[in-house]
């Protein structure tokens, strides 16, 4: 009765004018953007968190425009991957493996719509079960004190760089300056300044969204502008569109296991969106009678996949509303707009700003009927942004992000900074280090930094109190586990050769 009565609050906020259109433009926008190989949800929603702030959207507005733009791409990432061969983002990876083969063979409509009724599912059911699930994870969330919340920050930086980075050195260099950066400003206990070089402008630190939309957004403008300005083109002639009806029943089953295995891999901090498309797929083609039709066009190889990686993005957002421990790298984004709109994501979020978590449960479930009926009968048109050449992209996206960028301070100096994280986040790239562990350094820093200091001021500065309780001691081993599997796991999760024409 108790989750009747949230979800019912939750559908009075999510079902007002203003939200709704929100959460269809959210869509529409996410869709293109996911369907642009490259671009994917991260650096969706870090081009538009400015535009959030530039329309003076209240929280509950702000999130739910973003948390349908993080949908919207993650259902886009297909596009490009069944089309072209080309993954939209890196979850989309495994639907190029069955996808593009269908393509070849005249059934793009039929993939198309297929891998759009699997992204429905998967979302949708993951929603279901952050709805359920995650008002119980934040009264578990009460039986952590510093000390736990310490071992919780060490497992996200553990494992949020681990299977997207090819090097576990470059991962953990990458965590240490995120942390390094988030040291800058003014100590929180002593008052003292630290690593500002007597700049008045660095005293009240770096601004979150000024790193993240520099490494991700002005980054990622580098990056075409280094490609000079490559059209995309697409290779495969989408003909008439049908709903493939056989097709859905027979992979109704593989849907709904590939939802589960997508979702729980979602919950699991830096486990994310990749794993959990990987695992789908795998668990699919070794539990069919004909494996050998997998990578040759088998339709349950693009529902699996797809059901699987939007199944997990609903299930990184369990730990981050939760635990305020980001689930993957689009979430990590996501907990910067929450921070910044000066909400505290953990178990308190619940009691007192149920607003905001329920209207964004009930703008979630709304979003992905929104999808479904989008990523079908608009199939063609998002096609067509396939084509759209960087030199009319570039633009829009530079005017977005200086834009809204320059309307939350006013600063000339934020916009030279995030210039500056852009060519940090350029030469990240080109360096292959991932950036996501710098943004996660950034946001948690200071929270990990206090929580270290409550611990030593409580045991007397006994550092063995960090490993005392069961719980510190379960997140301590799987710290270690999940830096550690990753080494081991790389292989099963390379990137799989293209088809070739």
């Amino acid at each position: 009765m108790e989750l009747l009565a949230n979800l019912s609050q939750g559908f009075a906020v999510a079902l007002t004018w203003s939200t709704l259109i929100l959460a269809i433009s959210g869509c529409f926008a996410g869709t293109i953007i996911g369907s642009l190989p490259g671009l994917g949800p991260s650096n969706g929603v870090a081009i538009l968190i400015p535009l959030a702030f530039s329309l003076s959207l209240d929280a509950t507005e702000a999130l739910v425009l973003m948390t349908s733009v993080y949908y919207g791409a993650m259902y886009g990432g297909r596009i490009s991957s069944i089309l072209l061969n080309i993954p939209g983002d890196e979850p989309a990876l495994m639907t190029t493996l069955d996808g593009y083969p269908m393509a070849r063979q005249g059934r793009a409509g039929d993939a198309l719509v297929l891998s759009g009724v699997a992204s429905f599912v998967g979302a949708l059911l993951a929603t279901i079960g952050l709805m359920i699930l995650a008002p119980i994870l934040a009264r578990i969330a009460y039986l952590f004190g510093p000390a736990e919340y310490f071992a919780l920050y060490m497992l996200a930086f553990c494992t949020l760089g681990g299977l997207s980075s090819r090097n576990q050195i470059k991962a953990g260099l990458a965590a240490i300056i995120g942390l390094a950066i988030a040291m800058i400003g003014l100590d929180n206990t002593t008052g003292l300044p630290r690593l500002t070089f007597g700049s008045l402008h660095l005293m009240d630190g770096v601004d979150f969204l000024v790193a993240i939309v520099g490494l991700f957004a002005v980054a990622e403008i580098f990056i075409y502008m280094e490609s000079h300005g490559r059209e995309s083109a697409i290779g495969v002639k989408l003909e008439r569109i049908t709903i493939p009806f056989r097709e859905i029943g027979n992979s109704a089953v593989t849907m709904l296991r590939s939802t589960l295995i997508g979702f729980i891999a979602g919950v699991l901090p830096g486990a994310g969106a990749s794993l959990g498309s990987f695992l789908a797929y795998m668990a699919e083609k070794s539990l069919s009678r004909d494996k050998e039709t997998f990578g040759t066009g088998n339709p349950r190889g693009v529902a699996a996949p797809e059901a699987g990686n939007n199944a997990a993005a609903g299930g990184a957002l369990v730990p981050m509303l939760t635990l305020g421990v980001p689930g993957s790298g689009t979430t990590a984004v996501l907990l910067a707009l929450l921070v910044t709109l000066n909400i505290t994501p953990g178990p308190l979020l619940f009691e007192e700003r149920p607003e905001v978590v329920w209207g964004l449960v009930a703008s979630l479930l709304i979003a992905n009927f929104v999808l479904l009926i989008m990523n079908v009968p608009l199939v063609k048109l998002f096609v067509r942004i396939l084509s759209v050449p960087p030199w009319i992209l570039l633009p829009g996206i530079t005017m977005v992000a200086f834009g809204g960028i320059y309307s939350l301070s006013g600063s000339s100096y934020d916009l030279v900074l995030m210039l500056l994280f852009g060519l940090f986040g350029y030469l990240c790239r080109k360096l292959d280090v991932p950036t996501v562990p710098i943004i996660l350094g950034i946001l948690l820093g200071n929270h990990m930094e206090d929580s270290l200091r409550r611990a030593m001021v409580i045991s007397d500065g006994d550092w063995t109190y960090l490993f005392t309780s069961p719980i510190s001691i379960v997140l301590w081993l799987a710290a270690i586990g999940g830096f550690v599997a990753p080494m081991f796991l790389r292989n099963l999760l390379r990137t799989p050769p293209r088809v070739e024409d």
